[in-house]
């Protein structure tokens, strides 16, 4: 079982003149409403409890207002809570002194913006040293040395050229680079692809996971769109209203959507293309016929079983070993628009 990196501890966040004071009214369960208007506070986050697990991609999602923003910055205490805690490899980061913080920020944790945030007066190989030179590593070794991650990204070439040169998706893939060279165990990625393109989009979810298959970073990746989360994600939590709705495997959500905000979200979704087999077969069990992968989505296990005399087939992991079975009529009915489940069962907390 993958280990936690990061544990977000019945986090709070409450925003007006006294937010201490409106705190016990949101643990009584005011609503958001209530409390803007009725005492003058703006509920951000609401007894937020999430494990992310280390060297794994947790995407935060959820629409606009629903709290995943504030909730990235309080892991590197961009913003300051009303209560709860934020642990990372077991240390409170809101328990750190200033100087622990800077360096927290320095050497463990690096953020890529929407905006990309890059010095618009700085080169490209000046922006991507810009964390070392933090560090305080001289910048001409800094610059030798994020040219490594320039290469990486696919913006070797470029190390002299202005990021007012670039393209949007060309300025996001510095950012990254920026973001990779300081060697960070943490990527925090906050609606890092919202701004670009479709097609740039993919490209950089693309650059991305290939990047992650290599380093095993742990990255905290925020979106308010469910293609992209199920793409990239091994893990998805959903906030709304500064609350935690759901959250778990991706798989998981989409066959059984806790509640109808969660359904509304995946409803849409080709389910072909992205469930697996190995979410719905039958554990343990074998039939006559071809093997396919447990990760085959069902569009193209339809195919094979559609195929085979029996109509079904072995699913295998990845050391060939059969660990179940899947019939025709399975994947078809797994193809199909889930039920909301109630929140006893599909919600998990």
């Amino acid at each position: 079982m993958t280990n936690s990196k990061i544990q977000i501890d019945h986090l709070y966040k409450i925003f007006g003149a006294n937010p201490q004071s409106a705190l016990p009214l949101v643990k009584d369960g005011i609503s958001k409403q209530d409390l803007l208007e009725k005492h003058g506070h703006v509920l951000g986050l609401n007894d937020i409890n999430i494990d992310v697990p280390d060297r794994c991609i947790t995407v935060i999602m959820g629409l606009s207002g629903s709290g995943k923003s504030t909730l990235i910055r309080h892991i590197n205490r961009l913003i300051e809570p009303t209560a709860g805690r934020m642990l990372v490899d077991g240390h409170d980061v809101l328990a750190m002194s200033k100087s622990q913080l800077i360096d927290f920020r320095r050497y463990k944790a690096s953020m890529v913006f929407q905006k990309f945030g890059l010095h618009v007066h700085r080169t490209v190989a000046e922006n991507v040293a810009y964390g070392l030179t933090v560090q305080g590593i001289r910048l001409p070794k800094a610059k030798k040395q994020s040219h490594k991650w320039l290469e990486r990204v696919g913006l070797a070439g470029f190390e002299n050229h202005f990021p007012a040169q670039l393209s949007g998706g060309m300025q996001q893939r510095v950012g990254l680079a920026r973001a990779l060279a300081t060697d960070a165990e943490i990527l925090l990625m906050d609606e890092a692809f919202s701004a670009l393109d479709p097609l740039i989009r993919t490209d950089m979810q693309d650059v991305l996971l290939d990047l992650q298959t290599e380093l095993h970073k742990t990255i905290v990746f925020i979106t308010h769109d469910l293609d992209e989360a199920l793409r990239i994600g091994d893990k998805i939590a959903i906030l709304r209203d500064g609350s935690l709705i759901q959250q778990g495997d991706p798989q998981h959500l989409i066959m059984h959507p806790a509640d109808d905000y969660i359904f509304d979200f995946v409803k849409d979704i080709n389910r072909g293309r992205v469930l697996k087999v190995k979410t719905i077969m039958n554990a343990g069990q074998t039939v006559q016929g071809p093997e396919i992968p447990a990760d085959m989505v069902l569009e193209e296990a339809l195919q094979l079983a559609s195929g085979s005399e029996t109509r079904a087939a072995n699913i295998v992991d990845s050391d060939n070993s059969v660990i179940g079975s899947i019939s025709l009529d399975q994947i078809v009915a797994g193809l199909a628009r889930p039920q909301v489940d109630s929140p006893s069962e599909g919600q998990y907390r």
